[in-house]
Order: C-alpha cells, then structure tokens, then sequence
C-alpha cells in the first residue's frame, strides 16, 4: 500500500522544522547507508546523534501519534528515530531498496523496517527534481508533496529520489515496525477500518457497524504480533 498522508505537521511546527533545518550542520547523507546504498546516495544528512535531529525528531514523533490515518494505516509497533536530509546541486539518491532492520544508535534496539516514509519539508515550488519514485505491483509512482504532507510505502519497494536541479529539498524520513508484518494483511486492515469507520457515521445504531467492529479487531488479534 502507498499512502499520502497530509497535514502530519502544523503550520507552526513546518516553521520550526524549516528554521532549525536552516540553522544546522549537515553531513554527507552516506553515513547512514547500507554497501548497496552508500554507492547511490549523493545527499547531505543531520547525524543522528546530533541535538537538533533529536529534538525535531521528537517533535514529528508526537505529530505521527495524532495523526489517525497514519496510525490506522501503519499499525505502528516501533518507529525508527525521524533522520533528516537535504538534496541540492544536482543530488540524488539511487534506485535502491531499504536495510531490512536498523539499528538504533546508541542503544540495543533493532527496528525491522516494514514500512518508510518521507514527510516533506519543502514546498515544491522551491526546487525542481527531487521527485521520490517509488515502484510496486502497480507501476511506478512519482511523488512530490507539500510541506507537513507525508508519503508512506513498504519498505521493500524499489525506489529513488531524482536529482535536484534547482532549490534545495528538505525532508525527514523514517521506518516503521508494524504490528502487522504483511503489507496485503495490512491493506485488508486499513480498508476494513476506513469502511467501518464510515458506517459509523452513516448508520450509528446499526448491528453491522458492531459487527464491523468485532471483524476488524478479531483479524487484528489473529495477524498482529506485539
């Protein structure tokens, strides 16, 4: 399942994002690559470690958990710590798939990256190219999203950011731990709740929205694992 999601972020907390992002010291984007990707990433990134990293990536952390879609889409068990990187001058990054499990720094906690998401700091009309492609069972999709929007997709999808031509386009980017491993569960799920959720509102006291109900939670007590 590919998925836009909008508004994850708040007029207020783009600005704070873009003026912390201005503000910071970038390093080259490959010091968090795999071998595959290391030979197609060509961008700048915040290290991880770093304070504004942290602190920004508290602060799309806390918008993730209000946002209903993302929650509802995603079945989050663990979420990667938000990283954020930059593309300008021509850079790029490669077709490439994701690491299966990531380590987070610091600590003895692996994250098995089921899903990834790329939330976007930048508007598109400041930079041309940046276009993040992603491929699946249905074709290949070109995404390029305004500022707060956020685009999740499985992490084994083949993809790539074209490069950058003009301007400089920011984003935060991450992996999620789903409690539901499989993507076709997962999209049964996410279907199934959007469905419910509308008989809810159409049909309050009908016996099929409860149904619905029970439905929805005994498939996600017999696939997730927590």
């Amino acid at each position: 399942m590919l998925l836009q999601i909008p508004n994850v972020l708040t007029s207020d907390e783009v600005a704070r994002c873009r003026q912390a992002l201005d503000d910071a010291d970038w390093a080259d984007g490959r010091i968090t690559a795999g071998y595959q990707s290391a030979q197609a990433k060509h961008n700048q990134q915040l290290p991880e470690d770093a304070p504004v990293a942290q602190q920004l990536g508290e602060l799309v952390l806390s918008a993730l958990q209000r946002s209903p879609l993302f929650m509802s889409a995603a079945l989050p068990l663990k979420v990667f710590p938000p990283l954020f990187n930059r593309y300008d001058g021509g850079q790029s990054f490669g077709s490439h798939v994701d690491n299966a499990i990531r380590h987070v720094r610091g600590t003895p906690h692996k994250v098995r990256t089921d899903l990834s998401a790329t939330l976007f700091l930048s508007s598109p009309d400041e930079y041309d190219g940046g276009e993040l492609v992603i491929e699946d069972n249905y074709g290949t999709h070109s995404v390029k999203l305004p500022l707060g929007h956020l685009v999740l997709y499985p992490a084994s999808s083949l993809h790539l950011v074209r490069p950058v031509t003009r301007g400089t386009r920011t984003a935060s980017f991450f992996w999620v731990q789903s409690m539901v491993r499989d993507d076709g569960q997962r999209t049964l799920l996410y279907d199934l709740d959007r469905a419910t959720q509308q008989v809810h509102r159409d049909l309050p006291d009908s016996p099929a929205a409860i149904e619905l109900t029970g439905v929805y939670h005994n498939l996600l007590r017999r696939w997730a694992d927590t």
